[in-house]
């Protein structure tokens, strides 16, 4: 639950664009860039402004000053380490750009997301949302409000940046194949995970074509505690290898396989997602889809920012490629191993 403000909210561009019938970016650029409004218009909204009594991020004078308030990036746990590079990218380039920085956590849950983003509608200048758990139309919605850009989800009408980790799945899928696996499990991530369904939906197909057997397993929380669940669901599949959603579910599934005397890879090899730092340095060291969540952060928030500059912003869709990093936890399926 959200409390109520014990102060007034800051006025928004969005504000001065529905007082003054414009759009946010018309105000952004009569702030900030008054050489590309008419003069009139100029003064119109200047004047608005001051009435309204807005005020811009506190930054040092000069001539290179940007600065146009706050954004916000809206993140679906802070669990995953993925998060952090998230966190670190937007940051960086929010601050690049002039803006304060503002991160919201909605734990997973689609209600507190939507919660705070209509709350954000009226208190920030544009939004970054990270794997958002709300219905398109919802998001929607909140994009004719404010400002809004979108990671790893596709929605029509929003810009988005989506990193393809379903073609390197499949990638890795193939991978496992080629080390004679033909009883793969997939370790799925949160049930309302867009990034998840996609990713299943790739190597369910890969693996028809393949002719080898492909099972999804669960809706896994992505925590180590959770990790430790899944790796007993991966042993009672009989699967002799999994691709896991993310590496935090990997490292904590690899934890579990030794308590239970589970050799990776001998028993069973491992595959995880994202590249964390402790992928490279985990027991053993984990084979994994490197994707970077700071590039993916960066170019979401300087396509946010592009929306308050721009004379007719349309929506902008970029996908940033992946690919698989082989280590130590993947090997020889166990029968494939001893047929040599």
């Amino acid at each position: 639950m959200i409390p109520e403000r014990r102060f007034a909210r800051r006025v928004s561009l969005t504000d001065i664009a529905r007082a003054c019938g414009v759009a946010p970016s018309t105000v952004s650029r009569a702030l900030n860039n008054p050489g590309r409004v008419s003069a009139a218009m100029h003064d119109r909204i200047s004047s608005k402004a001051i009435e309204m009594g807005y005020a811009s991020a506190t930054l040092p004078e000069g001539p290179e000053r940007r600065a146009r308030g706050t954004i916000a990036l809206v993140v679906p746990n802070l669990v995953n380490p993925f998060v952090h590079d998230l966190i670190r990218g937007s940051q960086a380039q929010c601050q690049a750009a002039g803006f304060l920085f503002l991160l919201v956590n909605t734990e997973e849950s689609a209600h507190v997301e939507l919660t705070w983003l209509k709350e954000l509608s009226h208190t920030v200048d544009g939004v970054v949302v990270s794997s958002p758990r709300s219905d398109d139309a919802s998001l929607r919605s909140i994009a004719d409000a404010v400002p809004l850009t979108v990671i790893n989800r596709s929605v029509e009408g929003l810009s988005s940046v989506v990193i393809d980790t379903p073609s390197s799945s499949v990638d890795a899928l193939h991978y496992l194949v080629s080390l004679g696996h033909r009883r793969i499990a997939y370790v799925r991530g949160p049930e309302r995970s867009w990034v998840s369904r996609g990713r299943v939906e790739a190597v369910v197909e890969a693996a028809e074509a393949a002719e080898v057997e492909l099972m999804p397993l669960g809706a896994f929380h992505p925590s180590l505690a959770a990790g430790a669940a899944a790796a007993d669901a991966v042993a009672m599949s009989g699967a002799t290898a999994a691709l896991f959603f993310n590496d935090t579910l990997a490292i904590g599934a690899m934890t579990r396989f030794r308590q239970r005397g589970v050799d990776v890879p001998g028993d069973i090899s491992v595959i995880g997602c994202d590249d964390i730092a402790s992928a490279e340095t985990s027991n053993p060291p984990l084979t994994t889809i490197t994707a970077s969540g700071e590039r993916a952060a960066r170019a979401a928030t300087e396509l946010l920012v592009g929306q308050f500059t721009a004379r007719s912003p349309q929506p902008r869709a970029e996908k940033l490629a992946a690919h698989l990093t082989v280590r130590d936890s993947t090997g020889p399926a166990p029968d494939a191993r001893g047929a040599r």
